[in-house]
C-alpha cells in the first residue's frame, strides 16, 4: 500500500479493507471450526518449522493455537476490519498521506495478528516490539502538528520502560529454562527446574511488559495524549491491537503466574488501583476522546484486576479453577466492542463539528441519531446495564475479585475499588453523552450524521455491544469454552441458560452493581441533562480544588516531566561534567605529562660527545651504586 496507494482508489484503502477482511475471513474459517468442534483445541495446536539452529539450540518458529488465542483472534478481526471501512470516509479528506495511513494500519492489524499466534516468547516479543511501531507511527500520523509528534514520542518512550522490564524477564526465564517455548515452558514436569525466587522476579517483570503496553499505573499516563492521532487509530489501539496486548501476555503468561502467588497479588493490586484512578480522571476531562482513553484504561484494569484475583485463588490452591480468568478475558472481548463503538462514534461526531471539547458541543442528538443511538448502547454497555453485553462480563469480574477476598484479605478493598470504578464509570460515560447530544447546540451548529461508510460500522459495534455478552449464557458459553482450572485452558462444565440466569440475578452482588451503574446514570442526569443539581460546586471551593487536581492528573504528568527534567537531566549535566573533566580529564593529563616531559628529554639531545660521555658516566656510577651498596642495605642480594 505504500508502493501503489498512489495509484488506487482512495489512496490504497479498498487493498487495504481486502486484506484485513481476508485476514479476518481466514480466522473467522478457524473460529467457525472450533466452536463447532471444541475438540480440535482439546490440547493447543502446535505447528512450528525451526529458523536458525546455533549449536545445539533450536530457534523455532510457528503458531500456538488455545482457546485464548482464538478470541483474541475474534477481537482483532472484527474490529480490525470494521475500523478499516470505517477510515474510507474518517480519512477521505487526508488526500496524499492516505496511502501510508492505510500501509501503518495495515501493519498493524497484521502484527497484532503475529503477537496472538506467537508459539514462543522470543517472537511475541519481536511482535510485541512491532505493535510499539505502529503505534508510534499511527500516534503522530499528522507529525506536522506538535503536540502529535510530542504524544507519539511520549508512548514511545514510556512503553519502553516495560518493554525493557519483559525483555530482562525472558532473559532471566531463558537462562534459566534454556528455553522460550511456550510448549515447553507451559509443561511444569518438561521445565527444568527455578529457583522460586528468581522465578517470582522473571514473572513479575513479564507483567512490567504490560503494565507498559496496557497503561497501568504507574505507566499509564502516555495513553491519554495518545488520543493526538485519528479516531481510527484511537479505536483499533483500545480495541484490538496495543492496549490489549498487555492483557493477553498476563493470560498467555498465566501457567507461570499462578507458580508466583506474591506476583499475583501485585497483577491485582495494579490492576485495582489503575481502575480507579483512571476512572476519576475521566470525571474532569473535557475532550471527548480522552474521556473515552481514561475509560479504557479503567476497564484494562480491572481485566487486570480480575485475572490477577482468579490467578491467586488457584496459586494458593484455595480452588481448583479460575473464575478470574475467565471474566478478564470475557471483558476483554466485550470491550472491544463498545470501546470501538465509543472511538468511532466520537470520531463521527468529532468528523461533524470538527472539536473535541465537550462543552463546545450539544444537540447532537437531533441531527446525528445514529452516532447517538449507538453511542447510548456503548454507554449503557459501559455503564454494566443489562442485558447490554458489559453487565454480563463486568459483574463477573467484580464476583471473581470479591469470590478471592475469602482468601486473601486484600481483594475485599479492590472489590470496593472496582465498584466505585463501576460508579463513576457510569457517571463520566453519560457526563459525556448528555453534553454530546442533549440539550440545545453550542457549537454553532448542530452538524449532520456520517456518511454510510461510517455509521454501518458503528451500528454493526451498537449491536455487538448490545449482544455478544449473551454468550455467557449458551450452554458451551464462554464460562465453558474459556475455563482455566489448575490443569490449564480447557472446556469446563455446561450450564443449563435457565440455571446461569437465575444464578446470576439471585447474587446480591450483581443487583448491587446494577444499582450503582443506574446511581451513576442518574447522577450524570440529575447535573448535566436537567440542572438539578448546580455545576458550580464542582468548580469552586474544595471540589474545584480536586476538579483542578484530577484535570491534572494527580500531577503525574508534571511528576514525570520534573524528574526528566530536574532529575534526568541533572544527571546528565553531573555525567558530561564527570566525562569532561575526569574522564576527559585523565586523558588530557596524560598527554600533557608527555609533552611537557617530551620537551624536557628534548633538551638532553645537544649534540656534543662530551656531554653524552659524562650522561653515560653517571648512569654506570648509578648502577653500581644500586647494586653493591643500596641493595645489600635492603637484604637483597
Amino acid at each position: 500500500m505504500a508502493f501503489t496507494g498512489k495509484r488506487t482508489p482512495e489512496g490504497g484503502a479498498y487493498l487495504a479493507i481486502g486484506t484485513a477482511g481476508g485476514a479476518g475471513l481466514l480466522s473467522a474459517l478457524v473460529i467457525w471450526e472450533v466452536l463447532t468442534d471444541p475438540s480440535v483445541i482439546a490440547t493447543p495446536v502446535i505447528q512450528e518449522i525451526t529458523w536458525l539452529r546455533v549449536g545445539g539450540f533450536d530457534l523455532t518458529f510457528g503458531i500456538y493455537l488455545d482457546q485464548l488465542a482464538v478470541v483474541m483472534l475474534a477481537v482483532v478481526a472484527i474490529v480490525g476490519t470494521l475500523v478499516v471501512i470505517y477510515s474510507v470516509g474518517y480519512m477521505h479528506q487526508e488526500g496524499p498521506t492516505r496511502p501510508r495511513y492505510y500501509a501503518e494500519i495495515s501493519l498493524f492489524i497484521g502484527v497484532m495478528y503475529g503477537l496472538v499466534l506467537a508459539s514462543n516468547y522470543l517472537f511475541l516479543y519481536i511482535f510485541w516490539e512491532l505493535v510499539g511501531l505502529c503505534s508510534y507511527l499511527l500516534i503522530g500520523f499528522w507529525y506536522e502538528r506538535p503536540a502529535a509528534a510530542a504524544a507519539a514520542k511520549r508512548a514511545f518512550i514510556v512503553t519502553r520502560v516495560g518493554d525493557i522490564s519483559l525483555l530482562v524477564g525472558l532473559i532471566i526465564l531463558f537462562t534459566q529454562a534454556g528455553t522460550l517455548s511456550f510448549s515447553t515452558l507451559f509443561d511444569e514436569a518438561a521445565r527444568p527446574p527455578i529457583d522460586p525466587g528468581i522465578f517470582t522476579l522473571a514473572t513479575a517483570l513479564i507483567f512490567g511488559g504490560a503494565i507498559g503496553k496496557s497503561a497501568q499505573f504507574p505507566l499509564h499516563e502516555w495513553l491519554p495524549d495518545a488520543m493526538e492521532g485519528p479516531s481510527t487509530v484511537s479505536a483499533l489501539i483500545h480495541a484490538a491491537t496495543m492496549v490489549k496486548a498487555g492483557i493477553y501476555l498476563v493470560a498467555r503468561t498465566y501457567p507461570l503466574l499462578i507458580e508466583t502467588p506474591d506476583a499475583l497479588l501485585i497483577v491485582a493490586a495494579i490492576g485495582g488501583i489503575t481502575a480507579f484512578l483512571a476512572a476519576t480522571e475521566a470525571v474532569a476531562a473535557n475532550d471527548i476522546k480522552r474521556v473515552i482513553a481514561f475509560s479504557t484504561i479503567s476497564q484494562l484494569g480491572l481485566m487486570i484486576l480480575a485475572l490477577g484475583a482468579g490467578g491467586y485463588v488457584l496459586a494458593v490452591g484455595a480452588s481448583g479453577e479460575s473464575e478470574g480468568y475467565t471474566a478478564g478475558i470475557f471483558h476483554l472481548l466485550n470491550h472491544a466492542f463498545f470501546k470501538a463503538l465509543m472511538f468511532l462514534g466520537a470520531g463521527s461526531v468529532i468528523h461533524a463539528i470538527h472539536t473535541n471539547d465537550l462543552h463546545a458541543m450539544g444537540g447532537l442528538g437531533r441531527t446525528m441519531r445514529i452516532t447517538a443511538t449507538t453511542m447510548m448502547l456503548g454507554g449503557l454497555s459501559l455503564a454494566g446495564i443489562p442485558p447490554l453485553s458489559g453487565f454480563w462480563s463486568k459483574d463477573e469480574v467484580l464476583l471473581s475479585v470479591y469470590s478471592a477476598g475469602s482468601v486473601h484479605g486484600l481483594f475485599y478493598l479492590l472489590w470496593l475499588l472496582g465498584l466505585l470504578t463501576s460508579l463513576l464509570t457510569a457517571f463520566y460515560m453519560f457526563r459525556l453523552w448528555f453534553l454530546a447530544f442533549s440539550g440545545k447546540p453550542r457549537a454553532g451548529h448542530a452538524g449532520k450524521e456520517s456518511p454510510p461508510v461510517m455509521t454501518v460500522p458503528l451500528l454493526i459495534l451498537g449491536s455487538l455491544a448490545a449482544i455478544s455478552g449473551l454468550i455467557l449464557l449458551l450452554p458451551n458459553g464462554i464460562a465453558t469454552f474459556l475455563h482455566y482450572s489448575e490443569l490449564g485452558l480447557g472446556t469446563g462444565p455446561t450450564v443449563a441458560p435457565f440455571d446461569r440466569l437465575t444464578e446470576i440475578f439471585a447474587e446480591p452482588l450483581n443487583l448491587l452493581s446494577i444499582g450503582v451503574g443506574v446511581l451513576g446514570i442518574g447522577l450524570a442526569y440529575a447535573v448535566y441533562a436537567r440542572g438539578w443539581i448546580a455545576r458550580a460546586p464542582f468548580a469552586t471551593g474544595g471540589l474545584g480544588r480536586i476538579q483542578t487536581m484530577l484535570r491534572e492528573r494527580y500531577y503525574l504528568s508534571w511528576f514525570y516531566d520534573a524528574v526528566g527534567t530536574y532529575g534526568m537531566y541533572g544527571l546528565a549535566r553531573a555525567v558530561d561534567w564527570f566525562d569532561l573533566h575526569v574522564i576527559d580529564g585523565v586523558v588530557n593529563g596524560v598527554a600533557w605529562v608527555s609533552v611537557r616531559g617530551g620537551r624536557s628529554l628534548r633538551r638532553l639531545q645537544t649534540g656534543l660527545v662530551q656531554a653524552y660521555a659524562g650522561m653515560i658516566v653517571i648512569g654506570v656510577c648509578g648502577l653500581l651504586i644500586l647494586l653493591f651498596f643500596l641493595l645489600p642495605a635492603l637484604g637483597w642480594s
